[in-house]
Formats: structure tokens, sequence, C-alpha cells
């Protein structure tokens, strides 16, 4: 099973998206300027559609 959160995370800031903080568990909290909201990216990402989702909340336009 691929490893996607090495990749999620570039993707973000390439698009402009920022690390805001670290939330509970082993999720981070960052932020988008593209869709001007914050959203949870997972640091252990495993599912293809979970990569997707978090992009999606992101507003990129990037799919694996």
């Amino acid at each position: 099973m691929a490893e996607y959160e090495k990749k999620v995370r570039n993707e973000l800031s390439d698009a402009g998206c920022s690390f805001v903080r670290h939330g509970k568990g082993d999720h981070d909290i960052w932020y988008s300027p593209i869709t001007k909201r914050n959203f949870p990216v997972d640091s252990k990402i495993k599912s293809r559609f979970t990569a997707n989702e978090i992009m999606k909340q992101a507003g990129v336009n990037k799919r694996f």
C-alpha cells in the first residue's frame, strides 16, 4: 500500500497552502488560500481516497 503523506504535503505547499498547527492525535491543521479554510491532514495517509479528499478540501485540482 502506498504512502501518500509526503506527496500530499508537497502538493499542498506548491499550491500555497501552509501548516498552521498540530491538531489532535496525529493530525495537522493546514490553511488553504484557495478555499480560505483550515483543514486537517493526517500524518499517515495510506489511502488514495483520503489523499484525494484532502486535496479536494484544499481546493487543489491534483488527484492521485
